[in-house]
């Protein structure tokens, strides 16, 4: 059952900017935080972003901070994943994921995610 629908991806040449948004299903369901995850072909999902609902406390991968942004509607439940001066590397499919336990707080683990979308493909061109 899909709970979160992501969405905004596209195709973009380098250094193009895109924004992807998260928004929830049918389902309801709650959550500490939200996250961004990747997956590029031949490579295991990693995590990109995440953000906690009641602060607003970012977290950020290395490879993409000053580039990302996350921020969340809380009255909308969406997330929004700002992506500018996109490279190929970020070439991807980007999952948004819900975290139900604030486990994210501590590790942004995948695991700590129960709730994902299906995914959005990212195409950076160069």
């Amino acid at each position: 059952q899909v709970h979160l629908v992501g969405s905004g991806g596209g195709l973009v040449q380098l250094g193009g900017s895109l924004r992807l948004s998260c928004a929830p299903s049918g389902r309801t369901f709650s959550s500490v935080s939200m996250g961004w995850f990747r997956q590029a072909p031949g490579k295991e999902r990693e995590f990109v972003a995440a953000v906690t609902w009641i602060s607003g406390t970012t977290y950020y991968a290395d490879s993409v901070k000053g580039r990302f942004t996350i921020s969340r509607d809380n009255a909308k439940k969406t997330v929004y994943l700002q992506m500018n001066s996109l490279k190929p590397e970020d070439t991807a499919v980007y999952y948004c994921a819900a975290d139900p336990r604030g486990g994210s707080l501590i590790s942004q683990d995948d695991d700590e995610f129960d709730y994902w979308g299906q995914g959005t493909q990212v195409t950076v061109s160069s």
